[in-house]
């Protein structure tokens, strides 16, 4: 920064330098001494070309103390920033590659997760289908346990109701052969025996 200002402040010296000289030059001649001759005119424009060439080094001198480290610093910055946009485009094309191959394997994956469905939904139907098959023998094990308590029942009921009919058709057979007579004797009959079984006890 200190040679930035340097070369700065030498260029503003050389440019204020050629302004008087200019201003010197545009001086109208009568102002000049008369008495001036020619050969006074000649080391001042050797003083010119002299105090040019002093500047000329001076500024030379300058530019070659601060601009090799500037063009430096600026050429690091700029292999810097080709360096982070080489590698930016390598990233780049990494991901674009791994992109591409994500693309290549996505048919694959598909078709995996095709037959990995397949495989899931074959397990579940077999599942399915072995409870359901448990379930329907359960209900057929319930329903034949119901029939035969159903037939039991039924059985039971139908033996009783043939007691029943039996008993009424032969009471009724009884009645139709029994007569007054026979009813009296079976009746002092019975009474007879309940009397020996009293005596007995």
């Amino acid at each position: 920064m200190r040679r930035f200002t340097l070369l700065f402040v030498l260029v503003i010296g050389c440019a204020a330098w050629f302004g008087t000289q200019k201003l010197g030059a545009q001086e109208p001649a009568a102002e000049k001494p008369a008495a001036a001759s020619e050969g006074e005119n000649e080391p001042s424009a050797a003083w010119k070309w002299a105090n040019f060439a002093i500047l000329a080094i001076a500024l030379g001198y300058g530019a070659a103390k601060a601009l090799p480290p500037f063009f430096r610093s600026r050429t690091e910055s700029i292999q810097k920033g080709i360096s982070e946009a080489q590698q930016m485009k390598r990233d780049a094309e990494k991901r674009a590659a791994d992109m591409e191959a994500r693309l290549k394997t996505l048919g694959a994956e598909i078709e995996k997760f095709r037959a990995e469905a397949h495989g899931e939904m074959e397990q579940e139907g077999a599942r399915i289908r072995q409870e359901t098959a448990r379930q329907i023998e359960r209900l057929q094990q319930q329903a034949e346990q119901e029939i035969e308590a159903a037939g039991k029942t039924a059985r039971r009921e139908l033996k009783q109701y043939a007691a029943k009919l039996a008993l009424d058709l032969a009471e009724q057979r009884v009645r139709d052969h029994l007569d007054p007579a026979t009813e009296t004797a079976l009746v002092d009959g019975f009474v007879r025996d309940l009397q020996r079984q009293e005596s007995k006890n």
